[in-house]
């Protein structure tokens, strides 16, 4: 995953893959305890809002991590976000990279 590749100076690769590890279980602990919340954007982007250790983990990685790993409360805090926002997330701007600057989603940056 991209995440784990973009490897910060004076780590290693192994260091590396720990930090992503622990900033998506610190993410999954935050969604079970909903002090970090799901937020889909108007054209179904997805977004983490909520205090986490990112660790320089981007929302699509973490995202992705998660959803491969069959998270329950990923699925259940997607769902509770559509629910809210009426909409579904779509797999394209996921894919895309859409994310969220405070309030201004962004497709890339210039």
């Amino acid at each position: 995953m991209p995440c784990d590749t973009r490897i910060p100076a004076g780590i290693t690769i192994q260091q590396r893959k720990k930090q992503v590890q622990d900033s998506i279980a610190a993410l999954e602990a935050g969604l079970r305890a909903k002090s970090v919340t799901v937020r889909v954007g108007p054209q179904g982007a997805l977004a983490f809002v909520g205090a986490w250790n990112r660790n320089g983990v981007t929302d699509v990685c973490a995202y992705r991590r998660l959803a491969a790993s069959g998270s329950a409360e990923l699925r259940m805090a997607v769902a509770r976000a559509e629910a809210l926002a009426g909409r579904k997330v779509d797999a394209r701007q996921v894919a895309a990279g859409t994310h969220l600057h405070g309030d201004d989603w962004h497709s890339g940056h210039k």
